[in-house]
């Protein structure tokens, strides 16, 4: 499990770390309206995105289980029927952001002095959705066969890309159009299409059975039962993730009345607690493969090994980057924010929620666990009762006593009841019995 998620940590912070950049290319070469303006519309691209987004962890699954079982036909189906959904909901949710970015961006209050940024750089995203769906849904396919060393290579190709094509868009190098604040989102754009090539290239240099070929080219339909399994598994994942997203689409309209600057200080917290919650979500990611193909191959007595390893991998990582973190904020912060007034709340911010991760990265890995199996309704139900429930709701209740910190304990509060709800049905019902359904399956055919 270490060798594997050691690449697809990797990644995440590679991604991470692409992003955060991109903010400071933002804020110190533009100021911090223009970091405002990119930051303050993620939530609603990421509201947009949460269907594809559970299809493709449902696609991982499918992938895992087929890969265990050694079925290559099936591993073809799944890649062919998911890439079909990648690019046609790409093109669906890319044209109604286009259409209702501006009513969107009113929905969350987005201050009136980053409004026409944030809709330009809004409208730019939606665009390249069907290349990004696509580029995710290798990722995730090739990840599902247990190799992360290939998505990793194709990210470091994608994010150098990124790195040189941000300051170029903004500065006019070599003759470039000078973007200002959409410059981040045209350099991912051209990011993505070539750590999509580098992809297609590597596996069909390979030989491997995703390679982009006929065989996955006469795949590329809805297969009626395979896409009923994806959008049985992916669904509720789907909707956990517009649940997510819709919180902190509530969240962001709760920190714009306080102004673009706490908007700001939201997004630089948000840049730098994603170092930490990207690897606990990798983890999550990883039991949830390894549980899959351990059910493909007929190997159900890995599970309890893979829920503990995961545990105890997210408690070890997770600690280091989080104590890291504590000690460097202020060198970290200070990167991409400027301002001393949105540092200090920034600094505020992170110490109130930073610690929590750990506990969210040991719910993820128990989550995954139980969808590998493809029980997802009731892991998403008890995540969304942990958001609606709790953290939204003490959000609301504490900022008008505590301003800003009020909204970020919510984070930590609800990630401990996740967590609680997460055990309780692990043990007292998953275990006892989708474990022993799986189990009874395995000893059908060999008393058969």
């Amino acid at each position: 499990m270490l060798v594997f998620l050691i690449p697809l940590m990797l990644s995440n912070v590679m991604q991470s770390a692409s992003a955060t950049l991109n903010s400071i290319y933002l804020g110190q070469l533009i100021g911090v309206h223009a970091l405002a303006a990119a930051s303050g519309f993620f939530p609603i691209v990421f509201f947009m995105v949460s269907f594809f987004i559970g299809v493709s962890s449902a696609s991982a699954v499918l992938i895992g289980q087929a890969y265990g079982a050694r079925d290559e036909e099936r591993l073809k189906a799944v890649a062919g029927t998911t890439l079909t959904l990648a690019i046609g909901s790409g093109l669906v949710i890319g044209v109604l952001g286009v259409i209702f970015g501006p009513q969107l961006l009113h929905l969350i209050a987005t201050p009136a002095d980053i409004f026409d940024a944030s809709l330009a750089y809004a409208r730019l995203t939606f665009l390249s959705l069907p290349l990004v769906f696509v580029y995710l849904a290798y990722s995730t396919f090739i990840r599902g066969t247990g190799d992360s060393t290939t998505p990793f290579v194709s990210l470091i190709v994608s994010s150098a890309v990124t790195l040189m094509m941000t300051p170029a868009f903004i500065l006019g190098w070599a003759g470039l159009p000078h973007l200002g604040v959409v410059s981040a989102a045209a350099a991912n754009i051209v990011a993505s299409a070539v750590g999509l090539t580098y992809l297609l290239v590597a596996l069909t240099l390979a030989k491997n059975p995703l390679a982009f070929d006929g065989s996955v080219l006469r795949n590329m339909n809805l297969e009626p039962k395979l896409s009923i399994t994806l959008l049985r598994i992916g669904i509720p994942t789907g909707i956990q993730l517009v649940m997510v997203s819709l919180s902190e689409i509530a969240v962001l309209a709760l920190v714009n009345r306080f102004g673009s600057s706490a908007t700001a200080a939201y997004g630089a917290v948000n840049q730098i607690v994603s170092y930490v919650q990207f690897p606990a979500i990798s983890i999550g990611i990883t039991a949830s493969i390894f549980g899959a193909q351990s059910i493909g191959a007929k190997r159900v007595d890995r599970l309890t090994r893979v829920a503990r390893a995961g545990v105890g991998l997210n408690w070890l990582i997770g600690g280091i980057l989080i104590a890291l973190v504590y000690v460097f904020n202020d060198l970290i912060l200070s990167l991409f924010i400027t301002d001393p007034q949105v540092l200090r709340t920034a600094h505020g911010l992170l110490a109130i929620t930073l610690w929590s991760y750990v506990i969210f990265g040991t719910s993820s890995v128990l989550s995954g666990l139980m969808r590998s199996s493809g029980a997802v309704l009731w892991p998403t139900l008890l995540s969304i009762v942990a958001i609606w429930g709790i953290e939204v709701p003490v959000a609301y209740a504490l900022a008008p006593h505590y301003g800003l910190p009020g909204v970020w304990v919510a984070y930590p509060v609800a990630y401990c009841c996740s967590l609680a709800f997460q055990t309780v049905y692990y043990f007292a019902f998953w275990r006892r019995r989708k474990l022993t359904a799986l189990l009874d399956d395995r000893a059908a055919p060999a008393a058969t």
